[in-house]
Protein backbone atom coordinates (compact mmCIF):
# COMPACT_ATOMS: atom_id res chain seq x y z
CA UNK A 1 0.00 0.00 0.00
CA UNK A 2 1.30 3.53 -1.11
CA UNK A 3 2.23 6.00 1.43
CA UNK A 4 1.10 9.32 0.52
CA UNK A 5 3.60 12.15 0.58
CA UNK A 6 3.90 15.05 3.13
CA UNK A 7 2.84 17.37 0.19
CA UNK A 8 -0.46 15.31 -0.88
CA UNK A 9 -1.24 15.50 2.74
CA UNK A 10 -0.78 18.95 3.13
CA UNK A 11 -3.17 19.55 -0.09
CA UNK A 12 -5.88 17.33 1.24
CA UNK A 13 -6.07 19.13 4.83
CA UNK A 14 -6.13 22.51 3.33
CA UNK A 15 -8.60 21.52 1.23
CA UNK A 16 -11.10 19.76 4.17
CA UNK A 17 -10.77 23.24 6.15
CA UNK A 18 -11.67 25.19 2.87
CA UNK A 19 -14.48 23.21 2.61
CA UNK A 20 -15.16 23.50 6.33
CA UNK A 21 -15.16 27.14 6.75
CA UNK A 22 -17.16 27.72 3.28
CA UNK A 23 -20.22 25.24 4.88
CA UNK A 24 -19.87 26.92 8.34
CA UNK A 25 -20.30 31.11 6.65
CA UNK A 26 -22.97 29.24 4.26
CA UNK A 27 -24.95 28.03 7.31
CA UNK A 28 -23.83 30.64 10.08
CA UNK A 29 -27.18 32.89 10.75
CA UNK A 30 -28.23 36.21 9.41
CA UNK A 31 -25.63 36.49 6.18
CA UNK A 32 -27.29 37.27 3.26
CA UNK A 33 -30.13 38.15 5.10
CA UNK A 34 -32.21 41.35 4.42
CA UNK A 35 -32.37 43.02 8.25
CA UNK A 36 -35.88 43.87 7.38
CA UNK A 37 -37.29 40.38 7.02
CA UNK A 38 -34.94 38.60 9.81
CA UNK A 39 -36.72 38.30 12.98
CA UNK A 40 -35.41 40.80 15.76
CA UNK A 41 -34.30 38.63 19.00
CA UNK A 42 -32.02 41.47 20.39
CA UNK A 43 -31.67 41.30 23.89
CA UNK A 44 -31.14 44.98 23.88
CA UNK A 45 -33.44 47.62 22.42
CA UNK A 46 -32.47 51.34 21.85
CA UNK A 47 -35.01 53.03 23.62
CA UNK A 48 -33.25 56.57 22.98
CA UNK A 49 -35.12 59.44 20.99
CA UNK A 50 -34.48 62.77 19.99
CA UNK A 51 -35.83 65.41 22.32
CA UNK A 52 -37.75 62.42 24.00
CA UNK A 53 -39.05 63.09 27.47
CA UNK A 54 -39.64 60.86 30.44
CA UNK A 55 -43.19 59.85 32.27
CA UNK A 56 -44.57 57.17 33.65
CA UNK A 57 -47.55 55.52 32.70
CA UNK A 58 -49.94 52.82 34.19
CA UNK A 59 -46.53 52.28 36.57
CA UNK A 60 -44.58 51.59 33.55
CA UNK A 61 -41.87 53.69 31.98
CA UNK A 62 -43.14 55.98 29.15
CA UNK A 63 -40.83 57.70 26.26
CA UNK A 64 -43.01 60.02 24.91
CA UNK A 65 -41.11 61.30 21.39
CA UNK A 66 -42.45 62.92 17.64
CA UNK A 67 -41.96 60.94 14.59
CA UNK A 68 -42.79 62.81 11.22
CA UNK A 69 -44.07 65.29 13.15
CA UNK A 70 -46.56 63.12 14.87
CA UNK A 71 -47.20 62.16 18.61
CA UNK A 72 -45.63 59.19 19.31
CA UNK A 73 -44.29 56.89 22.55
CA UNK A 74 -43.01 53.86 23.91
CA UNK A 75 -43.51 52.08 27.14
CA UNK A 76 -40.90 49.81 28.34
CA UNK A 77 -41.77 46.55 30.38
CA UNK A 78 -39.63 46.09 34.02
CA UNK A 79 -38.59 43.29 32.66
CA UNK A 80 -38.66 42.06 28.85
CA UNK A 81 -38.72 39.00 27.56
CA UNK A 82 -35.58 39.40 25.31
CA UNK A 83 -36.77 38.74 22.09
CA UNK A 84 -38.36 42.43 21.60
CA UNK A 85 -42.28 41.49 20.91
CA UNK A 86 -44.62 44.67 21.73
CA UNK A 87 -48.17 45.83 21.57
CA UNK A 88 -49.09 48.47 19.76
CA UNK A 89 -52.56 50.25 19.79
CA UNK A 90 -54.12 51.93 17.01
CA UNK A 91 -56.35 54.46 18.33
CA UNK A 92 -57.85 55.27 21.78
CA UNK A 93 -54.68 54.24 23.69
CA UNK A 94 -55.60 55.34 26.63
CA UNK A 95 -59.60 53.95 26.69
CA UNK A 96 -60.19 51.54 29.50
CA UNK A 97 -56.09 50.50 29.33
CA UNK A 98 -56.49 48.20 32.46
CA UNK A 99 -58.96 46.59 30.94
CA UNK A 100 -57.53 45.96 27.29
CA UNK A 101 -54.75 43.55 28.57
CA UNK A 102 -52.09 46.67 28.25
CA UNK A 103 -50.69 46.77 32.12
CA UNK A 104 -50.67 43.04 32.13
CA UNK A 105 -48.54 42.61 28.72
CA UNK A 106 -46.38 44.72 30.11
CA UNK A 107 -46.27 42.97 33.34
CA UNK A 108 -45.29 39.60 30.99
CA UNK A 109 -42.51 42.02 29.40
CA UNK A 110 -43.91 43.10 26.33
CA UNK A 111 -43.34 46.72 24.74
CA UNK A 112 -46.13 48.70 24.13
CA UNK A 113 -45.97 51.62 21.70
CA UNK A 114 -48.73 54.22 19.79
CA UNK A 115 -48.20 56.46 16.69
CA UNK A 116 -50.99 58.97 16.40
CA UNK A 117 -52.31 59.24 12.78
CA UNK A 118 -55.67 61.14 13.73
CA UNK A 119 -59.07 60.37 12.69
CA UNK A 120 -57.98 58.60 9.57
CA UNK A 121 -59.92 55.56 9.64
CA UNK A 122 -57.08 53.35 8.27
CA UNK A 123 -56.39 55.10 4.74
CA UNK A 124 -53.18 54.51 3.04
CA UNK A 125 -52.10 57.47 3.79
CA UNK A 126 -52.10 56.46 7.46
CA UNK A 127 -50.77 52.79 6.86
CA UNK A 128 -47.69 54.53 5.01
CA UNK A 129 -46.72 56.14 8.60
CA UNK A 130 -47.12 53.96 9.95
CA UNK A 131 -45.14 51.55 8.27
CA UNK A 132 -42.57 54.30 8.82
CA UNK A 133 -42.88 54.20 12.68
CA UNK A 134 -42.68 50.40 12.68
CA UNK A 135 -39.57 50.48 10.42
CA UNK A 136 -38.14 52.54 12.93
CA UNK A 137 -38.92 50.36 16.02
CA UNK A 138 -37.73 47.24 14.04
CA UNK A 139 -34.40 49.03 13.04
CA UNK A 140 -34.25 49.49 17.33
CA UNK A 141 -34.17 45.99 17.81
CA UNK A 142 -37.92 45.68 18.32
CA UNK A 143 -39.05 42.32 16.78
CA UNK A 144 -40.80 42.38 13.13
CA UNK A 145 -44.06 41.12 14.24
CA UNK A 146 -46.29 43.08 16.34
CA UNK A 147 -49.56 42.77 18.29
CA UNK A 148 -52.25 45.10 17.21
CA UNK A 149 -54.48 46.08 19.54
CA UNK A 150 -57.75 47.69 16.93
CA UNK A 151 -60.41 49.16 19.61
CA UNK A 152 -63.39 50.54 17.90
CA UNK A 153 -62.79 52.20 14.79
CA UNK A 154 -59.50 51.23 15.49
CA UNK A 155 -59.83 47.89 13.73
CA UNK A 156 -59.78 49.70 10.71
CA UNK A 157 -56.49 50.55 11.18
CA UNK A 158 -55.23 47.37 12.45
CA UNK A 159 -56.87 45.29 9.65
CA UNK A 160 -55.92 47.54 7.18
CA UNK A 161 -52.54 48.03 8.20
CA UNK A 162 -52.22 43.73 8.78
CA UNK A 163 -53.67 43.29 5.14
CA UNK A 164 -51.07 45.72 4.01
CA UNK A 165 -48.33 44.09 5.54
CA UNK A 166 -49.30 40.72 6.42
CA UNK A 167 -45.61 39.77 7.14
CA UNK A 168 -45.38 42.29 9.90
CA UNK A 169 -48.46 41.02 12.23
CA UNK A 170 -48.73 37.97 14.34
CA UNK A 171 -52.01 38.89 16.47
CA UNK A 172 -54.69 41.13 16.04
CA UNK A 173 -56.89 41.93 19.29
CA UNK A 174 -59.81 43.47 18.30
CA UNK A 175 -62.26 45.00 20.83
CA UNK A 176 -65.82 45.97 19.50
CA UNK A 177 -64.02 46.85 16.06
CA UNK A 178 -65.08 48.53 13.34
CA UNK A 179 -64.25 45.86 10.39
CA UNK A 180 -66.87 47.58 8.12
CA UNK A 181 -67.12 51.13 7.58
CA UNK A 182 -70.19 51.11 6.23
CA UNK A 183 -71.49 49.53 9.49
CA UNK A 184 -69.85 52.34 11.50
CA UNK A 185 -69.11 55.30 10.52
CA UNK A 186 -71.61 54.78 7.01
CA UNK A 187 -74.44 53.42 9.53
CA UNK A 188 -75.54 51.79 6.35
CA UNK A 189 -77.07 48.75 8.32
CA UNK A 190 -78.74 48.46 11.69
CA UNK A 191 -75.87 50.73 13.87
CA UNK A 192 -76.32 54.20 14.56
CA UNK A 193 -73.59 55.60 12.02
CA UNK A 194 -71.62 58.86 12.32
CA UNK A 195 -72.71 60.63 9.26
CA UNK A 196 -69.85 63.81 10.15
CA UNK A 197 -67.06 60.82 10.50
CA UNK A 198 -68.78 59.22 7.45
CA UNK A 199 -68.64 62.24 5.31
CA UNK A 200 -64.51 62.65 6.76
CA UNK A 201 -63.64 59.11 6.35
CA UNK A 202 -64.95 59.59 2.41
CA UNK A 203 -62.00 62.49 2.51
CA UNK A 204 -59.76 60.63 3.61
CA UNK A 205 -60.11 57.86 1.47
CA UNK A 206 -60.51 60.19 -1.67
CA UNK A 207 -64.11 59.07 -2.78
CA UNK A 208 -66.23 61.03 -3.93
CA UNK A 209 -69.48 59.44 -3.95
CA UNK A 210 -71.00 56.01 -1.59
CA UNK A 211 -70.58 53.60 -4.35
CA UNK A 212 -66.87 54.73 -4.26
CA UNK A 213 -66.62 53.42 -0.93
CA UNK A 214 -68.74 50.35 -1.41
CA UNK A 215 -66.27 49.15 -4.80
CA UNK A 216 -63.19 49.74 -2.54
CA UNK A 217 -61.48 46.42 -2.69
CA UNK A 218 -59.58 46.67 0.37
CA UNK A 219 -61.71 46.43 3.29
CA UNK A 220 -61.27 44.97 5.92
CA UNK A 221 -63.79 42.46 5.35
CA UNK A 222 -62.54 41.98 1.53
CA UNK A 223 -58.00 41.20 2.54
CA UNK A 224 -58.92 38.92 5.09
CA UNK A 225 -57.45 36.27 3.14
CA UNK A 226 -54.12 38.41 2.84
CA UNK A 227 -54.11 37.70 7.06
CA UNK A 228 -54.95 33.64 6.78
CA UNK A 229 -52.09 33.04 4.75
CA UNK A 230 -49.37 34.77 6.90
CA UNK A 231 -51.72 32.79 10.06
CA UNK A 232 -51.94 35.82 11.86
CA UNK A 233 -54.33 34.93 15.06
CA UNK A 234 -57.50 37.28 15.70
CA UNK A 235 -59.03 37.66 19.02
CA UNK A 236 -62.14 39.84 19.37
CA UNK A 237 -63.98 41.01 22.65
CA UNK A 238 -67.53 41.84 21.47
CA UNK A 239 -70.48 43.05 23.40
CA UNK A 240 -73.53 41.13 22.06
CA UNK A 241 -75.86 44.41 22.48
CA UNK A 242 -73.37 47.32 21.29
CA UNK A 243 -76.08 49.20 18.56
CA UNK A 244 -72.74 51.66 17.61
CA UNK A 245 -70.87 48.74 16.05
CA UNK A 246 -73.24 45.64 15.94
CA UNK A 247 -71.09 42.85 16.09
CA UNK A 248 -72.99 40.52 13.22
CA UNK A 249 -71.83 43.66 10.76
CA UNK A 250 -68.31 43.18 11.80
CA UNK A 251 -66.86 40.96 14.41
CA UNK A 252 -69.36 38.32 13.58
CA UNK A 253 -68.72 38.26 9.52
CA UNK A 254 -65.06 38.68 10.07
CA UNK A 255 -65.61 35.26 12.00
CA UNK A 256 -67.27 33.66 9.54
CA UNK A 257 -65.01 34.58 6.49
CA UNK A 258 -61.98 34.24 8.69
CA UNK A 259 -62.68 30.62 9.81
CA UNK A 260 -63.53 29.52 6.55
CA UNK A 261 -60.39 30.62 5.54
CA UNK A 262 -58.62 28.20 8.13
CA UNK A 263 -57.64 30.93 10.05
CA UNK A 264 -57.77 31.75 13.75
CA UNK A 265 -60.40 33.48 14.84
CA UNK A 266 -61.66 33.40 19.02
CA UNK A 267 -64.43 35.46 20.25
CA UNK A 268 -64.82 36.63 23.76
CA UNK A 269 -68.51 37.66 23.87
CA UNK A 270 -70.44 39.88 26.31
CA UNK A 271 -73.64 39.01 26.37
CA UNK A 272 -75.54 42.31 28.38
CA UNK A 273 -72.90 44.75 27.26
CA UNK A 274 -72.77 47.65 24.78
CA UNK A 275 -70.29 49.29 22.46
CA UNK A 276 -68.59 50.34 26.39
CA UNK A 277 -66.79 49.28 28.36
CA UNK A 278 -64.31 47.94 26.03
CA UNK A 279 -62.17 45.22 27.61
CA UNK A 280 -62.70 42.70 30.19
CA UNK A 281 -62.72 42.70 33.84
CA UNK A 282 -60.31 40.40 34.04
CA UNK A 283 -58.05 40.46 30.89
CA UNK A 284 -56.18 37.00 31.31
CA UNK A 285 -57.51 35.52 28.28
CA UNK A 286 -56.68 37.99 25.91
CA UNK A 287 -53.20 37.71 26.90
CA UNK A 288 -52.54 34.34 27.18
CA UNK A 289 -53.89 34.31 23.12
CA UNK A 290 -51.61 36.74 22.78
CA UNK A 291 -48.80 34.68 24.37
CA UNK A 292 -49.62 31.51 22.87
CA UNK A 293 -49.51 33.00 19.22
CA UNK A 294 -46.61 35.41 19.70
CA UNK A 295 -44.31 32.61 20.85
CA UNK A 296 -43.19 31.03 17.77
CA UNK A 297 -43.64 34.28 15.70
CA UNK A 298 -40.71 34.92 13.51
Amino acid sequence: MAIPSAKSLSFVCQTLLSSTLLACLICSPGLGQDPKITPSVASTIDLHFASESIDTWHGFKRHKFTFDGAEAWVVEPSNPRGDGHFSWCMMFPDAFTDRCAVPMLLGRGYYHVFLSVGNSFGAPKAIGKLDAFHTMLIERGFHRQAVLIGISRGGLYAHRYAATHPNRVSVIYDDAAVLDYHSWPGGKGKGKGSPGDWQELKHWYGFESDLQAEEYPLTPLKTLDALAKHKIAIVAVVGDVDDVVPAEENTTLAEKIYKELGGVFEVIHKPTVGHHPHGLDDPSPIVEFIERHTANAK
